[in-house]
């Protein structure tokens, strides 16, 4: 069935895969930064606070506590889908890591080496 598959070289198509991926991918690996995630909470917090407030003032005025939390189940839904994805505005402040290193270990001899305290 997908015999026309094998026609294709393999690197034209793991290039064309790769490409796709990049383009249509907006959630990459990076991870957020600390600013990124300060704002995040903040979000989160904010939504979780102002959907108890609404909630609450809704379901006492119309003496139903369904309501109330149908409000705050919307808010907690609504703060999840903005603050749990990796979105390019947690991401705006990348953290700068050293250089990697050859280990040194190999090269200590043991007399350079600290001696353990019990």
């Amino acid at each position: 069935m997908l015999g026309f598959c094998r026609a294709i070289p393999t690197e034209m198509m793991q290039h064309c895969i790769k490409a796709a991926d990049e383009e249509l991918n907006p959630f990459t690996l990076e991870m957020e930064d600390y600013k990124g995630q300060k704002l995040a909470e903040q979000i989160f917090q904010g939504i979780i606070l102002v959907s108890a407030v609404i909630g609450f003032i809704y379901g006492f005025i119309t003496e139903q506590f369904g309501w109330t939390v149908y409000i705050f189940m919307a808010g907690v839904a609504l703060s999840c889908l903005l603050t749990l994805p990796p979105w390019p505005m947690y991401r705006r402040n990348p953290l700068k890591w050293l250089p990697v290193q050859e280990s040194g270990t190999d090269d200590k001899k043991p007399a350079d080496r600290k001696p353990k305290r019990r």
